[in-house]
């Protein structure tokens, strides 16, 4: 059989396509991305064999009608799916007779008929027995017995070997039908870290990697955990641990994750071959590059990464892990990273949920030959007994890395956050005449509304701000430049930064600013988050610590706990309220670690929400069975959040709201103008929850609220504009009447601070 006189696609012979494959797993060969020659060996035939099912009448006649212009659709009453013809004329004695092992004809089989997902293909040799003998009556063929085969088959899918065959066909066969490289190599980050410390030496001679950063080098073939105290350079720990490997950065916020990728493309590699060394995996990627480039294909650019094949990606936990659902195809994204080093960065920052999917990935990576380093600021130690339960760690490689520096001294306040507090603090600071830099963090918007409502007035708005999530992309992206520029911490002559006045903030703080205050004044959250906080104030510790620039306050509105269905788990917070009435006074970064591991352990945790919700998880994910979800329902993060433009800036800004939607939705506008379309117009939304929605959705309804418009983006995206107030402290909700109440519905909402 000469396949070289059949065709595989329209415009390709079956022989072209096969040397494509082949081409592209000689290229992972070569990368040391298939390092066991067992496994290469039977990926080559499974990529040589994988599409022979095309050999049949039917096929042929469709793909040359095709091929000459005319229609070819498949026939189904005609024709039987090529996946599963092609495991007919798989040749079992052949293949086990190679290592004398039975299961890999097995593991080749279940390679090719999975490797599309054109349905089940035992159900299809059930219903079309006669069909496919019709097809294959030119061919020698092999006696399948469906039974036994499925049997056997069933056993082998989830064993490592079985699952590379797999997912290095997935591979080649995509990277062969899109024409594009299924791998760049990694033969560049070992000598750009060389440069980093040549750059350092230029201005200071002695300059070398520090203790963390050689530890990271020394263990680069190693599972890893390393907590290490803000402003030790872990990023470049990380990279020294991934060197000249293929690797994933995985950070838990979008902001965070533009950021490393910017320091890593213009620090690192000096914007050297971006396109093909790194990438962002976030849902706005494509929107974040328009930002950054103007000569580049920035499609072409952004699929190769969601191809994987760039070397270095700095992405989100639901882009990569989401193959612990086991949908058809997972087993690419699985053997990809069975190859790769992935740091997961700040990891105490997911909720119990996602750190469940987290962990459940992590261990199914490492069983298949991939390296993990978890590399965060505080690791409690419940938190790292899930670890090392399910990953193996050697205890060598467990190191805690902080110094004996003294940047912070904290007060405890045992009342709830308030205005009258933070005016005092503010004005006695500002009267002694020295950097007055304050930064106010509460565990709600609402809160922070409410604090920067009731001080503005008093102190004059050019002295207090305010930031969280709830304003639109672009406010936002203004108010971040502004809390970076008053946040550093040295200004242009190299002196500490002086300056007065108040930014209030959340959560969104802790892990994607590089913020340098004076002072901080904190609702209480558990520790680990408010040592995040912290990391805020005095980040550098440069500044004087005599008196305390740490002030908490330890009574929140009782609503925002779990036991009364809020969202701090209750006994997190009354561990971390314990805890913080030993940290009062200076509090060096090893007494942080001291009270972590007091009174974070498994022992004091495993009764509270936070045990109950991961276990509830982990529960469902065990249960999981290779298939049994659709790739497209294998989301990890709930929908909790809706895009929406607020009312008024709808009203202000409609004409080039409808330029946008103009242009995106124009079919004769070039892709990546749409994109930059996209872009300008998410400009104008905030994400609320998706209850606010609901409720202003019902009113309208009830004919007790205005009606605003649906935006249409395309067949599946639509944005709607909220009715809401929206001024400089950002969105605020309206609570809209019921329909029994009397009056004009605009006098029957009202502004709440939440």
């Amino acid at each position: 059989m000469d396949i070289n006189q059949y065709l595989a696609k329209p415009d390709e012979t079956l022989g072209e396509h096969v040397r494509r494959l082949l081409d592209e797993a000689e290229r992972l060969r070569a990368y040391g991305y298939i390092p066991d020659a067992k496994v290469l060996e039977l990926v080559k035939i499974a990529c040589i064999h994988h599409d022979d099912g095309k050999i049949n009448r039917e096929m042929q006649k469709r793909l040359e009608a095709v091929r000459t212009g005319k229609s070819g659709r498949f026939n189904p009453e005609r024709e039987v799916v090529h996946n599963v013809l092609s495991g007919f004329l798989l040749n079992r004695d052949e293949i086990a007779a190679l290592h004398n092992d039975k299961n890999d004809y097995y593991r080749v089989l279940f390679a090719i008929l999975f490797h599309h997902d054109y349905g089940n293909p035992w159900k299809i040799m059930e219903d079309k027995q006669e069909l496919i003998e019709e097809l294959l009556q030119d061919f020698d063929t092999i006696d399948i017995k469906k039974i036994l085969i499925q049997n056997h088959v069933k056993k082998v899918m989830t064993d490592p070997i079985a699952i590379k065959i797999k997912g290095y066909l997935h591979k080649c066969d995509y990277s062969a039908s899109g024409h594009y490289i299924s791998e760049y190599p990694n033969d560049f980050l070992d000598q750009s870290m060389d440069n980093v410390k040549g750059k350092w030496r230029k201005n200071n001679p002695e300059a070398d990697w520090n203790e963390l950063q050689k530890f990271c080098k020394q263990k680069e073939d190693e599972n890893i955990i390393v907590v290490a105290q803000t402003g030790m350079g872990k990023t470049e720990a990380g990279f020294r641990w991934i060197g000249n490997h293929k690797g994933f950065f995985v950070l838990p916020l979008r902001t965070a994750i533009n950021a490393i990728y910017d320091r890593v493309r213009k620090d690192i590699l000096r914007d050297r071959d971006i396109d093909t060394r790194l990438s962002i995996l976030h849902s706005e990627s494509l929107e974040y590059y328009a930002k950054q480039f103007d000569e580049m294909d920035l499609v072409e650019y952004e699929n190769r990464g969601k191809h994987l094949s760039i070397p270095l990606n700095i992405s989100t936990l639901d882009q990569l892990f989401d193959f612990v659902f086991q949908y058809q195809t997972y087993e690419l994204k699985l053997t990809t990273l069975s190859y790769s080093k992935i740091v997961i960065d700040e990891i105490q920052m997911y909720d119990p949920e996602l750190l469940c999917f987290l962990i459940a990935g992590l261990k199914m990576i490492v069983e298949m030959g991939g390296k993990i380093a978890v590399m965060t600021a505080t690791l409690s130690p419940f938190m790292r007994d899930i670890l090392r339960e399910n990953i193996p760690f050697k205890e060598e490689n467990i190191r805690t890395f902080v110094d004996d520096s003294l940047r912070h001294h904290v007060e405890i306040r045992d009342r709830k956050v308030n205005a009258e507090d933070i005016q005092e603090f503010y004005l006695n600071k500002k009267e002694s005449g020295s950097s007055n830099k304050i930064l106010v963090v509460c565990n709600t918007i609402g809160k922070a509304q409410e604090l920067y409502e009731k001080l503005k007035d008093d102190l004059g708005r050019e002295n207090i701000h305010i930031l969280h999530s709830r304003f639109t992309k672009a406010d936002r992206g203004k108010l971040e430049k502004e809390i970076l520029e008053f946040g550093k911490t040295y200004d242009d002559e190299g002196n500490l930064d002086c300056q007065s006045g108040i930014w209030i903030s959340t959560a969104i703080v802790e892990a994607s600013l590089d913020i340098d205050f004076d002072y901080l004044i904190t609702e209480l959250q558990e520790l680990n988050s408010l040592f995040q906080r912290f990391g805020r104030c005095n980040r550098k510790g440069k500044k004087p610590v005599e008196c305390p620039n740490c002030i908490v306050y330890t009574t929140i509105e009782a609503g925002n706990l779990s036991n009364a269905g809020g969202f701090i788990d209750s006994t997190l917070f009354e561990l971390s309220k314990e805890a913080l009435k030993e940290g009062e006074g200076l509090l060096s970064e090893a007494k942080k670690m001291e009270l972590l591991d007091k009174y974070f352990t498994t022992e004091k945790v495993h009764k509270g929400d936070y045990s109950r919700r991961f276990d509830a998880v982990r529960k469902v994910i065990s249960g999981i069975q290779p298939y049994e979800f659709d790739k497209k329902n294998s989301k990890l993060r709930n929908i909790l959040s809706e895009t929406v433009i607020p009312s008024p800036v709808y009203t202000e800004n409609r004409e080039e709201i409808e330029a946008a939607i103009q242009k995106i939705s124009d079919a004769t506008t070039e892709h990546i103008e749409r994109v930059k379309a996209r872009e300008n117009l998410l400009q104008y939304t905030v994400s609320v929850p998706v209850g606010y929605l609901k409720d202003y959705q019902a009113a309208c309804s009830n004919k007790t609220a205005e009606k605003y418009p649906t935006l249409e983006l395309g067949r599946r995206e639509r944005i709607s504009v909220i009715q809401c107030e929206y001024d400089e402290a950002g969105y605020h909700r309206i609570k809209f009447a019921k329909p029994t109440e009397k009056g004009n519905f605009s006098k029957k909402c009202f502004k709440t601070l939440i």
